[in-house]
């Protein structure tokens, strides 16, 4: 073993990585918990733009990187484009919200990925391997087992979820193509911002008045996102992929009973196993994901030397 890979291992924190993804999972389970219990009294663009307003302030410390980001017009463009693609995606998710089950939200958002992996495939001239179709086609059977087209109404928050999970994996692919233009960052603080800025003219199309109460909760909502999104980083930072995503199976689980036990929303058996198909491929494409990169650095590195005897 040469001293590169002792290194790597001796690095990672595999306990400590679960952890913060566990935390990870109870934060976001978080957000859409409180969003749940303010319900439609907010209209959906209205109560996104607050979210991401009220957010502005955790960016403080981003604030000098931004300033010192030397950007060109297409990075602005590129930006700005992911900002309003993103607050689309975030109008939708806040629709999608005061309309179907916390379990149906959890479990059909994990399609975000998928799209990626296909957008990937389709935009930025990534490989899509055999493995990854499987994959791919067992998630949206398991989109499928979840709507039951057919068989059952497929209700406007349905629709909402199926495109937020879109306009947000068009706004990962903009940021997976940015990521060699600016650093992690900047592009977290400027999506914070362009997405404030997109949001604005929807939300004053509806605006309706706001109690300090629900500004309060809205507040919160932001703490929970924000926290979710550093816990992530640091559990990504702890462990490899293949430790950590499968923790994000927890997420439904906890919808599951948060549902059941704080809204009085029954268990539908067919949004569980649903919901279990499409982690089960994201889990899947995310570890291939880490075993391909893996082999890329290994053909990449210098060969080892045997050392000479003395």
């Amino acid at each position: 073993m040469n001293a590169l890979s002792s290194s790597a291992r001796s690095d990672t924190r595999p306990v400590a990585g679960i952890l913060w993804m566990v935390a990870t999972g109870l934060f976001f389970v978080g957000v859409t918990a409180v969003v749940k219990h303010m319900g439609d009294a907010v209209p959906a663009a209205q109560s996104a733009f607050l979210r991401y307003l009220l957010g502005l302030v955790f960016l403080l410390p981003m604030l000098p990187a931004m300033m010192n980001a030397r950007l060109d017009r297409r990075d602005l463009s590129l930006f700005g484009l992911r900002g309003l693609v993103h607050a689309l995606g975030v109008i939708l998710w806040f629709f999608a919200m005061t309309r179907i089950s916390l379990a149906e939200v959890t479990a059909m958002n994990y399609l975000v990925p998928v799209y990626v992996t296909l957008g990937a495939a389709l935009f930025l001239g990534e490989r899509l391997r055999l493995r990854r179709v499987l994959a791919v086609s067992a998630a949206i059977l398991g989109a499928l087992i979840i709507l039951r087209p057919g068989v059952r109404e497929i209700s406007p928050g349905h629709v909402a979820m199926l495109g937020t999970a879109l306009f947000f994996a068009f706004s990962y692919l903009i940021a997976k193509r940015m990521t060699g233009h600016a650093s992690p960052s900047v592009v977290v603080g400027m999506l914070s911002v362009t997405v404030t800025i997109g949001l604005a003219p929807f939300a004053w199309a509806v605006w309706a008045p706001v109690t300090l109460e629900q500004i309060g909760w809205l507040f919160l909502v932001a703490f929970f996102a924000t926290a979710g999104h550093y816990t992530m980083t640091l559990a990504f930072a702890a462990a490899p992929i293949g430790v950590t995503q499968p923790v994000t199976a927890l997420q439904l689980v906890w919808a599951v009973t948060l549902g059941a036990l704080a809204f009085g929303e029954p268990v539908d058996l067919f949004v569980v196993a649903g919901g279990a198909v499409i982690v089960s491929a994201v889990i899947f494409i995310a570890l291939r994901e880490q075993a391909v990169r893996r082999a890329e650095a290994r053909a990449a590195a210098p060969p080892v030397l045997p050392r000479e005897g003395i």
